[in-house]
């Protein structure tokens, strides 16, 4: 019945697209930045970014919006989310397992795919995380600083970057830092509400 309803769900979302698209095709001047993807049918990143805010409460980075997108669907990574990869990130995202959620965050918060996250990588994550007093000489130093502190409590191997083994073995112990980089997956309240709905 779940998959039934998500289904549904999917075909709206779909629907969703088609229609943004046209809209932005035909009226507006950013409509050079969306191509319409005509053989591939799926749920776009318009669409899929609206779902996250209104329906998952997620309110996080422009960069982190681009890369739970990227993430969402493994076999197809980028492109618009086709059915299987929106059951398949669902799954995950609302039931996965803590190893499964947290593999998920590592590859959001691994922002070049390279199987590491590193300094700049944290740097980037977490440099609007601070609120920054106009007599700070240099704003970006206690990023710097907090980038440090969090190096110091992931990098088990102390190689000075982040494996995805570091990061299981720090979620592992202490479960709380599984969003340590940023919000990536929807709160218990959000969840919740989302399966409720699709009760019938």
């Amino acid at each position: 019945d779940e998959i039934d309803a998500l289904c549904r769900i999917y075909r709206k979302l779909i629907s969703n697209s088609q229609y943004a698209a046209k809209t932005l095709a035909t009226g507006s001047s950013s409509a050079a930045i969306v191509k319409p993807h005509a053989t591939v049918e799926g749920v776009d990143r318009i669409v899929f970014r609206e779902l996250l805010h209104s329906t998952f409460d997620i309110v996080t980075e422009e960069i982190l919006m681009e890369r739970i997108f990227c993430c969402w669907d493994r076999a197809h990574e980028g492109l618009p989310l086709r059915l299987d990869g929106w059951l398949t990130g669902l799954s995950i995202f609302l039931r996965g397992s803590l190893a499964e959620r947290a593999n998920f965050c590592f590859r959001v918060y691994d922002l070049n795919g390279d199987g590491f996250i590193t300094k700049d990588e944290m740097f980037t994550l977490l440099r609007n995380c601070l609120i920054k007093q106009p007599q700070d000489e240099d704003p970006d130093e206690g990023v710097k600083d907090l980038v440090e502190i969090v190096l110091k409590k992931f990098d088990l191997d102390k190689d000075g970057k982040v494996s995805i083994e570091d990061f299981m073995g720090t979620i592992a112990v202490e479960p709380l830092l599984l969003q340590a980089f940023g919000q990536c997956l929807p709160s218990e309240t959000a969840t919740v509400s989302f399966f409720s709905t699709l009760q019938i």
